[in-house]
């Protein structure tokens, strides 16, 4: 029995009965927090890092967690994006890169990509975070070259986002944040995009307000 068969009968056995309410709640619907735009990587588990539950994030998954552009075009990720804004009205987006992605490896080496068409094509989608790469740091080691291409990508799916119209509208009305991310596999630590500074910084400082209020409600509620 291959593992991930085997986790679903502990799931079924010993996870499910202590959490029977919450899923016969989920039953009935959704409302989830935020569109968590991230890698397909089998190193990424979203509900880990962010200590979530289920129905509390609504996911879209690819590689090198991209956002093309709004067309006319309908596509899996166009769609899911339309149906959290739109439908579920999420009040959050993020985007979630990471390090040691190979997606953003191809997209800087795209040699390396040969025989591989469908995924050349998908990450031209990252192709302006290169291009900015190659403007800021032609020099740089190859270590600093990809943390910034890691960085500049999930700033340009950003900037993706907001041609979408389900998206636009919302942020005009001002009931939408998006959030950049970037997660460390080997050190855990999560890094999120600072407008006012210019730069990623640590979750916990960039949300250190936020997280104090949670934590002052949650004291108060004791």
């Amino acid at each position: 029995m291959p593992r991930f068969a085997a986790g679903v009968v502990r799931f079924q056995n010993n996870v499910y009965p202590g959490k029977q309410d919450l899923f016969e709640e989920l039953s009935q619907g959704q409302s989830p927090e935020a569109l968590f735009i991230t890698c397909s990587d089998s190193r990424i588990e979203t509900a880990m890092i962010t200590q979530t539950e289920p129905g509390q994030l609504f996911h879209a998954r690819n590689a090198g967690n991209i956002v093309p552009p709004h067309t006319e075009h309908t596509g899996g990720m166009t769609a899911a994006i339309e149906y959290a804004v739109a439908v579920l009205q999420v009040p959050h987006i993020v985007v979630c890169g990471h390090t040691g992605c190979g997606a953003m490896n191809g997209a800087m080496h795209p040699e390396g990509l040969d025989g591989l068409d469908h995924v050349r094509k998908w990450l031209a989608y990252s192709k302006s975070a290169v291009d900015i790469v190659d403007e800021l740091a032609p020099n740089g080691t190859p270590e600093d070259r990809m943390q910034m291409l890691i960085e500049q990508n999930v700033l340009v799916q950003l900037q993706h986002l907001r041609t979408h119209p389900s998206v636009a509208r919302r942020l005009a009305k001002g009931d939408l944040e998006l959030h950049g991310w970037v997660y460390d596999i080997r050190t855990g630590d999560v890094s999120a995009f600072d407008e006012a500074q210019n730069k990623f910084i640590r979750v916990d400082a960039h949300y250190a307000s936020q997280i104090a209020q949670l934590a002052g409600d949650h004291d108060c509620a004791a």
